[in-house]
């Protein structure tokens, strides 16, 4: 049986500075200062959003052998007005640049990763409104 746990480790730096490490070695630096030197634990939350979101719709449009040089998404969240302050609301915007990349697949691809594979985004639906749009520039 696979372990499916995961480990981090999150130390104190200066300030409200934190260097977060992962269980695989890998390490990013968070603020808790507005603005900080670093991104804040909720943009963090965000941009994970966006690269779990990705993840997927790259895979799925290279399995599909569409002919892109770029993919990337634009996101933005919109936060409780009273603390806590959670996302009440986060739209993701993917866009493909590419030479006559198929407007099928890139919906086929945004709608799996948001309905079935993006685990980021699942986890935050049952308390977010995560909403999906698209749009294909030619290269």
């Amino acid at each position: 049986m696979a372990d499916n746990t995961m480990n981090a480790k999150v130390s104190w730096h200066e300030d409200m500075t934190f260097v977060a490490t992962s269980g695989s070695g890998h390490q990013v630096i968070m603020d808790g200062d507005s603005p900080g030197k670093a991104p804040s634990p909720m943009e963090m939350v965000l941009m994970s959003a966006g690269s779990c979101a990705s993840v997927d719709v790259v895979s799925i449009l290279q399995k599909a052998r569409q002919d892109f040089s770029e993919c990337y998404c634009e996101l933005s969240g919109k936060r409780a007005d009273s603390t806590p302050k959670v996302f009440t609301d986060i739209h993701i915007e993917f866009v493909v640049v590419g030479k006559n990349v198929s407007e099928s697949h890139v919906e086929r691809a945004v709608k799996l990763s948001a309905d079935k594979y993006c685990s980021v985004a699942k986890m935050l639906e049952a308390s977010v409104n995560i909403t999906h749009s698209y749009r294909i520039e030619e290269a």
